[in-house]
């Protein structure tokens, strides 16, 4: 059965997309650090970002890159910082956090909930830069 993660990106389980190509897909965390907190995975389930192939590897933080560019001109923040943890899901996967202290992005915190309609004008307006 597939994880998670796959499954969010193939639709099957519903998400806050933001961006999609045919090997990478971005969507809001829906337990966010902050605002605007963003999870970039490959379609491809691998477990570990250090188990791919460099291509892929590369191509994961480009794909990012993009991302946090469009996340940063939507949520107010002074930066978008970047975590990869990796063992919470068996998916790899990259943060995007937008911050204005460093506590934004402490994973020790708890997190925050924001309603379904504020969750996808959000991702809607992040997404727009995108296309």
């Amino acid at each position: 059965m597939a994880g998670i993660f796959a499954r969010i990106a193939s639709g099957e389980i519903p998400s806050y997309r933001i961006a999609e190509d045919d090997r990478f897909f971005a969507f809001l965390d829906i337990n966010p650090l902050a605002k605007g907190h963003t999870l970039v995975i490959p379609k491809q389930e691998i477990d570990y970002l250090f188990d791919m192939d460099e291509e892929t590897h590369k191509d994961l933080w480009q794909f990012a890159m993009k991302v946090a560019i469009a996340i940063k001109q939507v949520v107010p923040c002074i930066k978008v910082g970047v975590a990869v943890i990796g063992l919470e899901v068996p998916h790899a996967h990259i943060h995007l956090v937008p911050m204005n202290t460093m506590d934004d992005i402490n994973f020790s915190r708890a997190k925050l909930t924001f309603p379904a309609d504020e969750m996808k004008i959000l991702a809607g307006e992040i997404a727009a830069l995108l296309i």
